[in-house]
């Protein structure tokens, strides 16, 4: 984080694109804007912007008094989805004899075009605003030269008609772009998915999370796209089972059936007592957040595809990969890391997920308020992740 005698130079300071200061402290719309912008670094800084509450243009102080509430407005925008992918930033705040403020340090972000309520915000010298289509093509330019995960990779030997247009038009499209972005929307199809991080324009391909979303046969390019379900009668593997089922096909699809699936087969609600509350063997939350945080993160190059197996006590969630990324065994599941941002943009866009770094956790709750056991996790392996979610009696 910046520090104090940094902050006020950079407040008197000429690098004003790298600068936003407002004395309001409920503005979302100006305060998603601004961090959106700054993680697009259109001008390529390299270097964080700043949003700075509670100064004037001039970079005098307000002389305002910063609570807790203000900074956890701010702090926010960094998991509640409505700025895709999430932005890495931090909130700080500073006390000075003539007022408060509250900083947000944003990084620039390595997977751009960043969105804010489906816009791509970007600041070019003291503008900032929209970008058009000159300005995503530099960005999405930008990813490509540093694209580090594996679902942006270019899918090699892949084209267009290896994906369904259709449904990224009438599915996808209008969930991820505003609406007024979306009329005014006239470029090549290539264009869009590339602006979307579904195509690599250079390759002239789809990337990997192109080919998983909407893929006509995503196992073609990648084997082990598919989630196995089991139905067990007993408590282990070595038990007869008496259904099994294969989600397989696109991500678009195949999160929704999932869904239905639960609500359909697995979670069994019954109410105790008369004017009481309704228990379940499994939170439907839970499970759903679950299976999804197993799809979305697993890693992809392995060809063993996500387990989903039920026994007679309790259901085991498997996949490819282990923690990743900041995340290891010690701080799980307090903090987070994307092996796959791409497909958790495009989950969070389609309404599979509702935030970002809190499924875990939001499945915790869920069994607490349930009265189920807790979650018992397998995750010191380098290889693969298990979960278990034991059966409420």
């Amino acid at each position: 984080m910046i520090t104090k005698e940094a902050l006020e130079a950079l407040l008197l300071g000429l690098e004003q694109d790298r600068v936003e200061k407002t004395t309001s402290v409920n503005d979302a719309n100006k305060f998603g804007e601004a961090i959106c912008s700054f993680a697009n670094d259109l001008a390529d800084h390299k270097k964080p912007g700043y949003l700075i509450v509670g100064a004037y243009d001039n970079g005098s102080k307000a002389g305002m008094t910063i609570t807790e509430q203000n900074l956890q407005t701010l702090l926010s925008f960094r998991t509640d989805g409505r700025i895709v992918p999430p932005p890495s930033l931090v909130v700080g705040k500073f006390i000075f004899p003539d007022g408060e403020l509250a900083v947000v340090e944003v990084q620039p972000h390595f997977l751009p075009p960043v969105r804010f309520n489906g816009k791509v915000c970007i600041r070019a010298g003291i503008r900032r605003g929209i970008a058009n289509e000159a300005d995503e093509r530099i960005l999405i330019e930008k990813r490509t030269a540093f694209a580090r995960t594996f679902d942006v990779l270019p899918c090699k030997g892949s084209s267009l008609t290896d994906i369904s247009l259709e449904l990224f038009k009438l599915r996808y499209l209008p969930a991820a772009i505003d609406a007024d972005t979306l009329r005014e929307n006239h470029r090549e199809l290539k264009e869009q998915l590339a602006s979307l991080k579904f195509y690599d324009l250079k390759e002239d391909c789809p990337t990997y999370a192109g080919i998983l979303m909407f893929g006509t046969n995503p196992r073609f390019f990648i084997p082990g796209a598919y989630v196995q379900y089991v139905r067990f009668k007993g408590t282990d593997e070595a038990s007869d089972f008496d259904f099994e089922h294969r989600f397989d096909g696109d991500l678009t699809t195949q999160l929704g059936q999932m869904d239905e699936f639960i609500k359909a087969n697995i979670v069994k609600q019954v109410l105790p007592e008369l004017g009481g509350e309704y228990i379940a063997n499994y939170p439907l939350r839970a499970v759903r957040e679950l299976l999804f945080n197993a799809v979305i993160h697993r890693d992809y190059q392995s060809n063993a595809p996500v387990r989903f197996y039920e026994f007679s006590d309790r259901i085991e969630i498997s996949n490819a990969g282990g923690l990743y990324g900041k995340a290891n065994p010690e701080n799980f599941p307090n903090e987070n890391d994307y092996r796959n941002p791409a497909l958790s943009e495009a989950a969070k866009n389609l309404g599979y997920i509702n935030a970002f770094n809190v499924g875990v956790k939001s499945a915790m709750a869920a069994l607490k308020r349930n009265g189920s056991p807790d979650l018992e996790f397998i995750k010191d392996q380098a290889n693969s992740f298990l979960v278990r979610i034991f059966k409420r009696t």
